[in-house]
C-alpha cells in the first residue's frame, strides 16, 4: 500500500507514489490515520503481519509532530511487527525536525529511525532496515 500526503493523505499506486510529485503544506497525521484506517478495514493484525516504512523530510505544521508521534505510539505500533522511519532533510546541515524529535522519544523495539543525506540513499537504507535476519 502506498500513501502520500501533503495537507491530506491519499492511497495511490506505486507509479504515482514515486513519480507524481505533489506539493503543499505537510500534515503527517493524515497519512498515519489513513494507514490505520486501511489496516483496520483490510489487514487485521490478527491475521496479517504489518510492516510499515515512512520516509519524510520531517516537515510538519504546528502541533502535528506531537499528535503524529502519539498516534503512532497508540495506534500503529501496537498493530505492526516493524515500523521504520527515514528522514531526508532538505540539506545536510539541517537540524533534526520536530517530527524526528517527537519520534525519537519512542522506545518500542520494533520501531527504528534513520536520517540520510540525499534521496538516493532511501532505497539502500530501506533495503538494510528490512533485510532478512539470519538466526
Amino acid at each position: 500500500i502506498f500513501i502520500r500526503h501533503t495537507d491530506n493523505a491519499e492511497e495511490v499506486d506505486e507509479q504515482t507514489f514515486f513519480y507524481d510529485p505533489k506539493s503543499g503544506g505537510t500534515i503527517v497525521l493524515s497519512a498515519l490515520e489513513l494507514m490505520h484506517e486501511i489496516v483496520q478495514k483490510r489487514y487485521s493484525p490478527a491475521t496479517w503481519n504489518i510492516y510499515a516504512a515512512q520516509a519524510s523530510d520531517g516537515d510538519s505544521f504546528g502541533a502535528d509532530a506531537g499528535k503524529s508521534a502519539r498516534f503512532l505510539a497508540e495506534n500503529l505500533l501496537p498493530a505492526t511487527r516493524y515500523f521504520a522511519y527515514i528522514e531526508v532533510p532538505d540539506s545536510q546541515e539541517a537540524r533534526k525536525s520536530s517530527l524526528w524529535a517527537e519520534y525519537e522519544q519512542e522506545s518500542a523495539s520494533h520501531f527504528v529511525m534513520r536520517r540520510i543525506c540525499e534521496r538516493g540513499e532511501i532505497f539502500p537504507v530501506f533495503h538494510d532496515l528490512f533485510k532478512k535476519e539470519t538466526v
